[in-house]
């Protein structure tokens, strides 16, 4: 009996003992709970919720850079120019958007007024950029760099009866190119002050002559307004104090991380067409072709270098040499690589390896790479001649074949 009594005992306990245990574990998963729904909404509370935009003017003003021979006395008072972008802050914590510091993006209207516009025209210029910031995203005053391309239009072209001084722009149209470099100062919630310097390039890349080119190099001052624009579907009463914030507030940039791979193999094609001076004014083309092949290092994933040949077929030479074989150009070449998204800003230093031909000791490349799908590249890029003079302008397609 004593033995029954103390296996019901046991029997007893082990029953309790289950269900202590039973119980511990709706406890715990209560708690778990609880505690998931509060960290949830502590980090949805702290986390910026909102599309973050800015618009922004400024004012441009400088000197001209100009390596022409007859416009000296229609550029010596320099320029003044208005400048208006609209830009996308990124809101979503993306691989490149960490990479770059959360660098914003947009498009903007350029006007300028450089000189007589019955010489010049009224330059105007449609473009899109990339803002990167360079200082701690925590301080009042922020450095900014921002390059821009696009194109530059209702200009009035060299015409050798009714515009024959200008030498430095062949076509209504050409490429625009500017760099800024400057801070924007928070004045408050939604405002700051912008000024800095830039450098702005209009050019056509000898697809028309004559092609100086127009160099401008000045100050700017402005205003930027940033804004949330889901505000208004956040809470549309205008005397409302339910405000989301107006900025995209930017973490310290981590360290890049390193590619999946480190090195590639790049073969590159591309084709442009240009004129000799001769030609100025008149339908007479020629055409270019250039093909690469690369050897590129990753170092992480946004910064690489790369060294390799091109070869390359210039047929303007047919105006000072007759011989076909003269047209062939053999160089060999050293690069920098800027990687963000599914952009790569290419700057190339070659030397030929044969004959220059006239067009001096080394070339300079710059271009801007798109990735496409299955190692495909797409590539618009500038080749010049005698250092920094556009040579010509080329669109091309590559291929990476290897990579390890």
């Amino acid at each position: 009996m004593s033995g029954f009594l103390i296996f019901v005992g046991t029997t007893n306990n082990i029953t309790c003992t289950t269900m202590n245990i039973k119980m511990s574990s709706y406890y715990y998963l209560i708690t778990l709970l609880v505690f998931s729904v509060i960290h949830t909404n502590t980090f949805a509370q702290n986390e910026p919720i909102g599309k973050f935009r800015s618009f922004s003017i400024q004012g441009h003003s400088g000197a001209h850079i100009y390596s022409g021979e007859t416009l000296d006395e229609e550029l010596q008072y320099g320029y003044g120019a208005i400048d208006v972008r609209y830009s996308w802050q990124p809101s979503t914590d993306t691989e490149w958007a960490r990479d770059t510091g959360y660098a914003s993006y947009g498009i903007g209207f350029y006007s300028a007024s450089i000189g007589d516009p019955q010489v010049f025209g009224n330059p105007n210029a449609l473009y899109g950029f990339v803002n990167f910031y360079l200082s701690n995203p925590f301080r009042r005053n922020t450095l900014e760099l921002s390059p821009a391309l696009g194109l530059t239009y209702n200009l009035n072209p060299f015409n050798p009866e009714t515009n024959p001084l200008n030498d430095a722009i062949g076509s209504r149209i050409s490429v625009y190119f500017s760099l800024h470099f400057g801070g924007a100062y928070k004045v408050n919630r939604d405002i700051d002050f912008l000024y800095g310097i830039d450098f702005t390039h209009f050019s056509n890349g000898r697809t028309y002559m004559p092609n100086y080119g127009l160099n401008l190099f000045g100050f700017n001052l402005g205003m930027r307004y940033n804004f949330n624009a889901l505000q208004n579907k956040h809470d549309k009463n205008l005397y409302t104090t339910n405000v989301l914030p107006s900025r995209f507030q930017r973490s310290v940039r981590p360290k890049s991380p390193k590619n999946a791979f480190g090195n590639s193999m790049d073969i590159y094609a591309a084709i442009g067409t240009t004129q000799n001076d001769e030609d100025a004014g008149t339908s007479n083309r020629y055409g270019n072709f250039t093909g690469s092949i690369d050897y590129r290092h990753y170092f992480n994933k946004m910064h690489g270098a790369s060294i390799g040949l091109d070869f390359m077929i210039d047929g303007s030479l047919a105006a000072e040499y007759p011989d076909s074989g003269d047209h062939f150009l053999l160089g060999a070449h050293a690069g920098y690589d800027f990687m963000f998204w599914k952009l790569d800003v290419r700057v190339q230093a070659g030397t030929y390896l044969t004959d220059s031909r006239g067009k001096g000791n080394f070339y300079l490349r710059p271009a801007i790479q798109y990735e496409l799908p299955k190692n495909l590249f797409a590539q618009i890029g500038l080749k010049t001649s005698n250092g920094a003079a556009a040579d010509w302008i080329e669109f091309g397609i590559g291929w990476k074949p290897f990579k390890w």
